[in-house]
């Protein structure tokens, strides 16, 4: 154990990026700040990459408030090093490369974390490929795998085939022996899909999902993060026993459902956002990562698929590319 308070090779302040006000990209801001520290059963991060999420962006606008004690700096995963681990902390040493799931302050210089949330950079990773890890499949496996309960030889289809969560999801899914079907908006991320291991990937502005789900006999499994309208043609789209899982509303929450349907074809629709959870139902979902997944990065059978990187004082310029939704893969901010 460390005691950080004291630690001559910390320094006592650090770059990072804050939001002025709710708002657009350009509230982002750079700053500095006293530097966190770790406390019980914490580690200490010295950020050298830091993924940017859509959850960043919605606590930017204003509608997405951090939990009680976390961070107010955007940034829900990084990778890095290890500087300081607090006291009840066995597990991480000083120097260890790790990447982690954060409470918040990620676009920063160092982040405080609950050291069962970080795991260990795969082998053969580096920081930055390992920084777009945490934050997309704590959320896939936790909704597809485990709330979903997706198995081999289903039906599986992904919305935003081609973000950061849809890349992720088509790869674990197919790694996983389900058929993969996805959806995006142009014929250049249906491509990227299908190379990832979509077995179809559906450009929805050219045909109906739900049309060519229901020829396959319906999708056992379907993965949204889109809303308002699309629930109910999700709830179409689904085999008898199906189960749709709501991960984020990006055209709203709000809509009419023929429920008569759901009890009829004996439906599931169920949800959830990752960053309330608690510290321990976390912890969990790192250890089956470790377990279930993590062999298969080091295996090289799924990647994350990377679109761009800024430096951490242009995270404005981050934002903006991923509210164009012209990226394909996750964005990254380069820290030090």
């Amino acid at each position: 154990m460390t005691d950080t308070a004291h630690s001559p090779a910390l320094p006592d302040r650090m770059r990072c990026v804050e939001i002025a006000e709710p708002g657009g990209p350009g509230v982002l801001r750079p700053a500095e700040r006293a530097l966190p520290r770790p406390g019980a059963g914490e580690i200490l991060i010295r950020v050298a990459w830091a993924g940017v999420n859509r959850p960043d962006a919605l606590q930017r606008a204003g509608s997405y408030a951090p939990p009680p004690g976390a961070s107010d700096l955007p940034g829900l995963e990084a990778a890095g090093r290890v500087a300081a681990v607090g006291p009840q902390v066995h597990d991480w040493q000083v120097g260890d490369a790790v990447c982690a799931l954060l409470p918040g302050g990620g676009y920063a210089e160092y982040a405080v974390t609950p050291a069962a949330h970080a795991l260990p950079v795969p082998e053969g990773m580096g920081l930055r490929e390992a920084a777009c890890l945490p934050e997309t499949f704590f959320t896939v496996w936790s909704n597809v795998f485990e709330r979903a309960g997706l198995q081999a030889g289903e039906r599986f289809l992904v919305h935003g085939g081609s973000s950061g969560i849809g890349t992720t999801a088509i790869q674990l899914a197919s790694a996983r022996g389900a058929r993969v079907f996805a959806a995006a908006g142009s014929d250049e991320k249906c491509a990227v899909c299908e190379r990832l291991g979509a077995e179809r990937a559906i450009n929805y502005r050219e045909s109906d999902f739900v049309d060519v789900l229901r020829a396959e006999g319906g999708a056992n499994v379907i993965l949204d993060m889109v809303g308002a309208d699309y629930i109910p043609r999700n709830v179409k789209a689904l085999a008898d026993e199906g189960r749709l899982v709501q991960i984020a509303f990006l055209q709203g929450p709000k809509v009419e459902v023929n429920f008569a349907q759901v009890m009829v074809r004996r439906l599931t629709i169920t949800g959830s956002t990752l960053r309330p959870q608690s510290d321990l139902a976390k912890a969990r979902i790192a250890e089956a990562l470790r377990a279930e997944v993590w062999p298969l990065l080091a295996a090289g059978r799924v990647a994350p698929v990377m679109d761009s990187e800024f430096p951490l004082d242009r995270a404005a310029e981050a934002h903006a590319r991923m509210e164009s939704s012209a990226h394909i893969g996750k964005i990254v901010l380069s820290v030090g």
